[in-house]
């Protein structure tokens, strides 16, 4: 697994076996708003948004600035944003936020893909990158990926790779200006090194994954 090189600006990676999960940086903003201006149906119903406000802005100043903000995140330890890449090309987005430290040592990953690349298994890959990392290199005792139950090709993910179904919050969070229930799935420090064998050699160097 590469972690990045030694400038603090520098792309930082963490690699798995089709996947490459890469910060975002200003130079990928054409490739990021063609995907977001293409799928912008797809996606935009299942982002977090107050009610009346509009999307997020995706001109070039804001991805910057957003860019910039999730570098910071990571240099102080509090979050991860990373695009999702197979080979050159970005295929989505992939986060590990809210980390907290303390007694509770927990985090939560969210994604989203291209329409165009769904259905090929490569989110539940990028997901195991992730929980290899927030574990293995984090060192976290916790993990969560918070699902609107409706969202049937998200919930695909976690039920792939036989997350642990928590149960369901109410009204957990504001999306498209809506309060919605969220399906919890859940992933335990303890239950990652019971199960970490089988997911780094179905996902990530082998192909049992692939073929689910």
């Amino acid at each position: 697994m590469r972690t990045g090189r030694s400038s603090p600006a520098a792309p930082f990676e963490l690699v798995g076996r089709r996947v490459t999960l890469r910060t975002l940086r200003e130079s990928d903003y054409e490739p990021w708003h063609e995907i977001r201006v293409r799928c912008r149906d797809w996606l935009v119903p299942w982002e977090p948004r107050p009610a009346g406000s509009p999307p997020a802005a995706e001109d070039r100043a804001s991805f910057a600035a957003r860019c910039a903000v999730r570098e910071r995140e990571r240099q102080v330890g509090s979050g991860y944003g990373f695009g999702i890449f197979v080979g050159p090309r970005l295929v989505g987005e992939l986060t590990v936020s809210a980390i907290q430290r303390g007694p509770f040592q927990s985090a939560s990953i969210g994604y989203w893909i291209d329409r165009d690349w769904a259905g090929q298994s490569l989110v539940p890959e990028a997901v195991v990158v992730a929980l290899r990392f927030a574990f293995d290199m984090l060192g976290l005792h916790r993990v969560e990926v918070s699902i609107i139950p409706r969202n049937a090709a998200s919930r695909r993910v976690a039920e792939k790779l036989d997350l642990r179904l928590e149960g369901i919050s109410e009204r957990y969070l504001e999306i498209d200006g809506k309060w919605e229930d969220h399906v919890r799935y859940a992933m335990t420090a303890e239950e990652w090194q019971l199960r970490r064998a089988e997911l780094i050699s179905g996902w990530l160097t082998g192909s049992e994954g692939l073929a689910t």
